[in-house]
């Protein structure tokens, strides 16, 4: 087995355990999650209102919409993100209200409408370490999403996730992407090479 093989294999089974503990996150805790991301919005970046792309939450994940509906409030205009094969994500200018259908990853998607690039992306994980890497589902749609926008576009990628989604150490090989936020209920964590240093609300701690 060579060292990209070794490195799938433990990502497989870290993958198993990360999506268990965050599946056994309890009903009211995730709701107070979902509550307090919104209430943290993005006034962390410093930057103002543009074109921002999220998940729809789908399973356990760390329910977005609270937190899309303060960003729309604030100005920011929101798209979603469609598959389209192995290719790198397209991604859709959408309003809250609009209709979704169920995309092939039975993942509510626009099945139409007018592209865009998005200046700041929420990307769902499994797990994340303070060094900015993430565990993904396998596919690599964000990983090749983000190093294509990377090549032409200022974009800022945020992890969004529950604290208790936090590991010491992600795994990670040479075509993983590293976040440059993450956002959980506690604060805004912006990733360093040693991971110890972390921003609260934009104020260091």
């Amino acid at each position: 087995m060579d060292s990209l093989d070794a490195l799938e294999t433990g990502k497989r089974r870290f993958r198993a355990e990360a999506r268990a503990k965050r599946a056994a996150i309890p009903a009211d805790d995730r709701k107070r999650a979902a509550e307090a991301v919104a209430g943290i919005g993005l006034d962390f970046l410093g930057v103002p209102p543009e074109v921002l792309a999220a998940y729809h939450p789908v399973r356990s994940e760390l329910d977005c919409l609270p937190f899309l509906h303060r960003l729309a409030s604030d100005g920011w205009r929101l798209a979603l993100p469609a598959v389209v094969g192995p290719a790198p994500l397209i991604f859709r200018e959408w309003s809250l209200s609009a209709p979704l259908e169920t995309g092939p990853l039975g993942i509510p998607h626009l099945g139409a409408g007018p592209e865009i690039i998005p200046r700041v992306l929420i990307v769902p994980l499994l797990a994340f370490d303070r060094r900015g890497y993430r565990l993904g589902y396998g596919g690599g749609h964000y990983d090749r999403t983000l190093a294509a926008l990377r090549l032409d576009h200022a974009i800022t990628a945020i992890g969004l996730a529950f604290d208790e989604q936090e590991v010491a150490d992600v795994p990670f090989g040479p075509y993983d992407q590293p976040l440059d936020w993450i956002l959980t209920p506690s604060g805004p964590i912006q990733p360093t090479p040693d991971g110890r240093h972390r921003i609260d609300h934009g104020a260091p701690i």
